[in-house]
């Protein structure tokens, strides 16, 4: 379909209805599930409950991820750039059922405060498109790379500890170093230090809040 053609109000209906599905994710146990043949961690419940903190973070990461792209993907100038960033969503799609699957396998729920998160990544996602493709590649190159740093954290944080959790988080990380290659392949710009640091401060408490609720 031609961008030009297609209303604004049918593409937000269009997303609203992405939104929804994100937010009411059922987990597939049938998906290709990194790790899931791996023996069962023995946990103590403080670890448990740290590392389920953990994972909660990385799901709600997954919805932003999945917000920011679906943003972007609804103010995109060009054809290419959002069939590419909606194909990028659907890749992420497959993290976000990783990490709600490992939260239920702990014992745990995601974190209430994911319909913000969500509002806030798409909001930020169709803001950078409306600057071009160049810079909405731009805000992709960043935060995967913002991603993977974090990610890194994760896996040296639970060690040894918790194989299946650690298969998860290394495949998501290959896959988030892949989706920031093929954005810098596409044309992405490096955003302005400024930027950086507002999107860092922002990534922080996000990790902060949905540690914990």
């Amino acid at each position: 379909m031609n961008l030009t053609n297609e209303s604004l109000g049918n593409r937000l209906m269009i997303e609203f209805d992405r939104m929804l599905k994100v937010l009411n994710h059922q987990t597939d146990p049938n998906d290709n599930i990194p790790g899931a043949a791996l023996d069962e961690a023995k946990l103590s419940d403080d670890r448990t409950k740290h590392i389920a903190g953990l994972m909660r973070i990385n799901h709600t990461g997954e919805v932003c991820a999945q917000a920011l792209y679906n943003g972007q993907a609804m103010m995109a100038r060009d054809e290419q750039t959002r069939q590419h960033l909606l194909q990028a969503a659907k890749e992420e799609h497959d993290h976000l059922n990783w990490c709600q699957n490992r939260l239920d396998e702990l014992g745990e729920q995601v974190s209430i405060s994911n319909p913000l998160w969500y509002l806030h990544s798409f909001a930020i996602g169709s803001l950078a498109a409306f600057f071009g493709d160049a810079v909405s590649y731009g805000f992709v190159i960043e935060t995967e790379r913002q991603v993977e740093s974090h990610l890194q954290d994760h896996i040296t944080d639970i060690g040894d500890d918790d194989a299946r959790s650690i298969s998860i988080l290394k495949q998501m990380q290959l896959d988030e170093i892949r989706h920031g290659e093929n954005a810098k392949q596409a044309g992405g710009v490096e955003l302005p230090e400024p930027v950086k640091l507002v999107m860092t401060g922002m990534s922080k408490i996000m990790k902060f809040v949905s540690y914990r609720i």
